[in-house]
């Protein structure tokens, strides 16, 4: 399959032309005027010319599309608007005494060691942290009559997009927020949030259940009035604090008492079972002995994931740092209901822990990070298991107190079914300012009416305040994530290319911003005012066109740069190096065929691939071949060049062995047409395996290697990209050799960020040269030991190159991953010699920068490659005051060289909204590019930070964004309410997820290099990308329709969600777990497996068996279908319940405990409840 973009063709603009085959025109910003035909855009490319062509529809992979929609949501007992505070259900306050909680309520220090994502292995390719998807909730859902209670002080409104009327300014005090409300508790509320220590040991394994989607319920609007009365249908309703509305006040919905939970105990750090099968592999110095084989880990064992854990049990705790400044609220007010003690149950019905005497800032306030104290007594009998008399027959202070319902607090499976089914059916059109888009879950259409596409960029506000002084109260980080050249849905239009000949684009004199939709023309069309600056600049003479009555130009729906967001110029020679049109760009093989890459089977697997995969080069357009040329290197301690010129019968080996001072010793026959000198390649193809099938050579160079493609491409005067096959830390004399520095001391220490930081400068001044000359440099690793990733990944970083990790590669389990990700990163669109450049409208400006590139002053991002899956991520600060009248633009503007050597500018516009009420700000926020952003400010952090100190701030920031919006838009309401805004309700989740990650908060299985590879990846993902690997989709797969091409429903990442009797299926984009309960039927084990019982279930299992039955054939296109919406092919792991992979799957179960000290969900709310509580008072 070919992922090629395929090149922009077409006709000068303003002749009527045929329809393009397959594209709806877009109707840009209405009905198309008079006597211009809707079709123009068809006709081949003939070359540069005035005018501007038409795109040809992509081909192959499309990583965009979306996912399926699942049924409306079922509706409990009432609904809650977008305009009333969130409704959290029953809760418990913490017990005084009683045995352990369950594991899944458990919490450990931060340093605890823990099973994670890579417990038996190094990642392939990564697994992540605790992965958690980030959606925004739904932002202009209409009201449904009778959805919400309203406050009685403001009418029902819709959400507005564009400039809101001044009605819905009016709202700003009553913003849509979401409570829970705090129960009055004789125990002060403990933060027993995961940053503790255990208490106790774990508890029996029960019977798991699952558990149905519960109180939270969907929010549905419509311009109807507003209900008078609530009836939430919660197990339980205490009676009104003194000042709170009764229910049947038309206040906003709050539940009276938000307590946290006690802190409770949890599984021992180091009660993960052991490895299956052999010990981690050792290290290869050398060829083995007589009898020896190849060091790797057993089959059945997973390559993603580091080393066996230990076997031990319960060891002792690791305390982990200690969390500074997190001092308890203050004691509640209102004495205890008396009647009922405060029981807090575990899934299994065990009775939870009591209240450790913490020394913390007030008695029984957590002090983060101590050594646990004694267990207490167990308690004799359970006050819940004894029948309760019903609530109507108790009076009204005796009404119990309930724990809190996960079920009853902001489920971001809901927000995600919410908005598919709200969002998912119309069209996307950008042709209004400030318009929050649907949540990159949903599935929709882009129709672009002047606004880039939000697969292009997407901001953390589509309202930004108006004062510096007012973004620094609210601390909501105004950023973009910007994804150039995204891959558009077969279904989208891709950018039209213009050209207009050698004048170039039309700029604004001052600040050289490129002609777009937002510029006003003037004094009849002789000049146009810059909308980023205000200068006014002539319109050069070929450009002139008349204005019609309203002001616009009459060939405005003719023009993309006029009517579009998104829109490519070709570029003249001005915007080229040296004044010179560039060369079509090349790509260069080079392969280590050190004694480990032979062993495994590596190289000859990799030249057998290239023999096809060089058909499938990218090209653009209706050419009939790729313009790229290709040239190959083998290594170990010394550099092979080969000759592949096509007249030559076989091909010519030279050897570099002076790696200390590179050269490249041929240029002619070196860089090839691939048509040309097929033969020859193929012959090199065969021969490469049989040459060095006997090597005994184990040690490597890696900087020469590196050199040595650069010079190739600075001998042909080309950019283009090094594809580097590399298998061991490079310890031979060469310039850039390396030491092994692992250090698990390290970690917890202030010394931590060295294990993240490159050992030597070398790479960083190599990776400067390969930016200069366009030299991009995708990295395949194949380690069977620690390689340093941390260095040997800058030059790929900086050059905007991609990395992959295979750790203990075997061609049995790795080979169909790591050939897909070498066929698609072989195929996708790819831009070179890039510079990136974002200008804003006066008053804001771009400040910071985060993804894999190299910047060599404070505005321009360069990269000598950027794909179609890189994102760079803009933070904007305020230098002057933004006007609500004119709002805020962004423009960005690439420049880049494609892959038939063609140098153009794409430029992405985006208008935002400005606000004088923090109310406007918070409601239109977008969760999940803030927490895109977040992750990204705190991965970036570790590299000059103790982790403990960029834990810290991303809670304190988070609680300062929540804190402001409660002190200045929600309505006034106890202290013990928490209220989130409804726009991020989902951010407490979310970050909690990031906390856990595995950079932030490693287990002890995870190695340096696991985390310094996840650091990379994630510092250039998506939104989409973040969403799912911080918050990993889990589907049941016993529950899907086989008649169907839906995806089953999606559930919430805990435990106790999961069914004995089921088979379960979890991707993070990285990996895919099938995990199978011990109680599933024969017959659906023999239909997925074609085993006949659970025993005998293959943990080895690659992909799973092609059987020809229904629900093998639905579970496979399942995984086809995940696949195909992921940048990379994730790794199939098969999980049986209760066996020792079972730890490793449960670091994914996010809203749980992790066993390395990680919060679960709800603690971690509480935690938050608290730390908001502090800053407010």
């Amino acid at each position: 399959m070919s992922v090629n973009q395929q090149a922009h063709t077409g006709p000068p603009y303003g002749q009527p032309q045929p329809g393009y085959q397959g594209y709806q025109q877009p109707a840009y910003g209405g009905q198309p005027l008079p006597g211009v035909p809707q079709s123009q855009y068809g006709g081949p490319y003939n070359g540069p010319m005035p005018g501007y062509q038409q795109p040809v529809p992509p081909q192959g992979y499309f990583p965009s599309l979306g996912f399926p929609s699942k049924g409306s949501p079922v509706s409990l007992n009432s609904d809650t608007s977008s305009l009333a505070p969130n409704f959290i259900g029953s809760l418990r306050a913490p017990p005084t005494s009683g045995a352990p909680p369950p594991a899944s309520g458990a919490s450990l220090p931060s340093g605890h060691p823990g099973y994670n994502q890579f417990g038996h292995g190094d990642v392939q390719n990564g697994i992540p942290a605790s992965a958690a998807s980030m959606q925004r909730p739904p932002t202009s859902q209409p009201f449904l009559p009778g959805s919400a209670p309203t406050p009685v002080s403001q009418p029902a409104t819709f959400q507005q997009y564009g400039h809101p009327p001044a009605s819905v300014q009016q709202l700003s005090n009553h913003m849509a927020g979401m409570t829970i409300a705090s129960t009055t508790a004789s125990a002060p509320p403990p933060a027993g949030l995961g940053y503790g220590p255990p208490t106790s040991a774990p508890p029996v394994s029960g019977i798991f259940t699952a558990t149905g989607s519960g109180l939270y319920t969907p929010y549905t609007a419509s311009p109807g009035p507003p209900p008078t009365t609530v009836s939430q249908g919660l197990p339980l309703a205490q009676p009104p604090f003194p000042g709170q509305p009764t229910p049947t006040q038309r206040l906003p919905t709050q539940v009276p008492g938000f307590a946290p939970p006690p802190p409770s105990t949890g599984i021992g750090p180091s009660s993960y079972p052991p490895a299956t099968g052999a010990p981690r592999p050792p290290t290869m110095p050398g060829p083995p002995l007589p009898g020896q084989t190849l060091a790797g880990p057993p089959a059945s064992q997973p390559n993603h994931v580091s080393s066996p854990p230990p076997p031990s049990t319960m060891s002792g705790p690791h305390p982990g740092p200690p969390m500074g400044g997190l001092h308890g609220p203050p004691p509640p007010t209102h004495p205890p209901q008396p009647g009922y003690q405060m029981q807090q149950n575990g899934p299994f019905g065990q009775v939870r822990g009591p209240q450790p005497n913490y020394g913390g800032a007030y008695p029984g306030t957590p002090n983060y990070g101590t050594q646990p104290g004694p267990p207490a007594p167990p308690k004799r009998l359970d006050p819940d298991s004894i029948p309760s008399p019903q609530l109507n027959e108790l009076p009204p202070q005796q009404k119990p107190r309930h724990r809190i319902d996960p079920d009853a607090i902001p489920s971001p499976i809901q927000v995600i079914e919410d908005d598919r089914n709200n969002r998912g059916s119309e069209p996307f059109v950008t042709g209004v300012r400030g318009q929050v888009p649907p949540l990159v879950t949903t599935n929709f259409l882009v129709k672009d009416q002047g606004n880039a596409s939000p697969r292009y960029i997407r901001c953390t506000s589509y309202n930004i305040p108006c004062t510096s002084d007012m973004a620094k109260q609210s601390q909501v980080p105004l950023a973009a994530v910007i994804k150039p050249l995204a891959t558009l849905p077969p279904e989208e239009t891709l950018p039209y290319l213009v050209d207009h000949g050698e004048s170039g684009p039309v700029r604004c004199n001052r600040c050289k911003a490129y002609m777009c939709p937002f510029m006003q023309f003037i004094e009849g069309g002789r000049r146009f005012q810059c909308c980023f600056c205000s200068c006014v600049t002539e319109v050069p003479p070929h450009y002139f066109q008349h204005l019609d009555h309203t002001g616009k130009r009459v060939d405005f729906y003719d023009r993309p740069e006029l009517s579009l967001g998104s829109y490519e110029f070709l570029a003249t020679v001005d915007y080229c190096k040296n004044n010179k049109f560039p060369s079509p760009p090349a790509f260069i093989f080079m392969i280590d065929v050190s004694y480990n890459a032979m062993k495994s089977g590596l190289v000859r697997l990799i030249c057998e691939e290239l023999k096809s995969l060089l058909d499938y080069l990218p090209r653009e357009g209706n050419m009939e071949e790729s313009a790229i040329r290709v040239g190959f290197v083998t290594y170990n301690k010394v550099l092979h060049f080969y000759n592949v010129k096509s007249s030559l019968a076989q091909p010519q080996m030279m050897v570099v062995s002076d790696v200390a001072d590179m050269f490249v010793p041929l240029l002619d026959g070196f860089l090839v047409n691939v048509n040309e000198s097929r033969t020859v390649i193929a012959s090199l193809l065969d021969q490469i395996p049989e040459m060095f099938a006997d090597t005994r050579e184990t040690e490597t160079v890696f900087a020469p290697v590196i050199q040595a493609g650069l010079e190739a491409l600075k001998a042909a005067e080309c950019a283009g990209k090094l594809f580097i096959f590399h298998t061991s830390l490079p310890i031979a004399e060469a310039p850039g050799k390396l030491k092994n520095r692992d250090d698990k001391k390290l970690i917890n220490t202030d010394k931590e960020k060295t294990l993240f930081q490159p050992q030597t400068s070398f790479y960083n001044n190599l990776a400067k040269d390969c930016v200069a000359q366009g030299c991009c440099v995708d990295l395949f690793l194949f380690p069977n030991q620690y390689l340093d990733v941390a260095t040997l990944g800058v030059v790929t970083y900086q050059t905007g190159g991609s990395i992959y990790k295979y750790a203990y590669f075997q061609l049995e389990t790795d080979q169909d991953r790591f050939l897909n990700d070498l066929r698609r990163d072989v195929q996708k669109e790819v831009g070179f010699d890039a510079v990136m450049r974002v200008r804003t409208s006066t008053g804001i400006r771009a400040t910071d920068f985060f993804g894999a590139f190299y910047m060599s002053n404070t505005t321009d991002v360069e990269m000598a490659g950027l794909d179609c899956d890189k994102t760079i991520t803009v933070e904007f600060k305020h230098d002057d005051k933004l006007s609500e009248d004119s709002g805020a633009l962004l423009q960005c503007a690439l420049l880049y060289t494609s892959c038939a050597g063609q140098r153009r500018l794409r430029i992405h516009n985006l208008s935002l909204n400005c606000c004088t009420q923090l109310a406007d700000l918070y409601r239109n926020c977008e969760t999940d590019t803030l927490i895109n952003y977040l992750a990204k400010y705190a991965y970036r952090g570790v590299l000059s930070s103790p982790v403990k100190t960029v834990r810290d701030a991303l809670i304190n920031q988070c609680a300062q964004i929540l804190a402001c919006y409660r002190k200045n838009c929600a309505s006034p309401s106890s202290a013990g309410q928490l209220i989130l805004p409804e726009c991020m309700k989902l951010l407490p989740v979310y970050l909690n997820c990031v906390l856990k990650s595995d950079v932030l908060q490693p287990g002890l299985e995870v190695t340096t290099d696991d985390r310094a590879y996840i650091r990379q990846l994630v510092t250039s993902m998506d939104v989409a990308e973040t969403n799912v690997f911080f918050y990993p989709r889990l589907l049941s797969l016993t529950k899907a329709d086989v008649d169907s091409d839906a995806l089953p429903a999606a559930i919430r990442n805990s435990e106790e969600r999961l069914s004995r009797g089921d088979i379960y299926l979890l991707e993070n984009g990285l990996n895919i777990f099938v995990w199978v309960g011990v109680n599933v039927q024969q017959s659906l084990i023999q239909n997925l497996f074609g085993v006949s019982s659970f025993s005998q279930i293959s943990n080895a299992l690659s992909t799973l068996p092609v059987l020809e039955n229904p629900f093998s054939k639905k579970v496979r296109s399942i995984i086809d279908m995940l696949q195909a919406q992921r940048s990379r092919y994730m790794k199939l792991i098969i999980v049986k319940q209760e066996d020792k992979l079972e730890m490793l799957f449960k670091h994914f179960l996010v809203e749980d405990k992790s066993l390395s000290g990680g919060a679960s969900y709800v603690d971690f709310l509480c935690h938050m409840h608290k730390e908001i509580r502090q800053l407010l008072s």
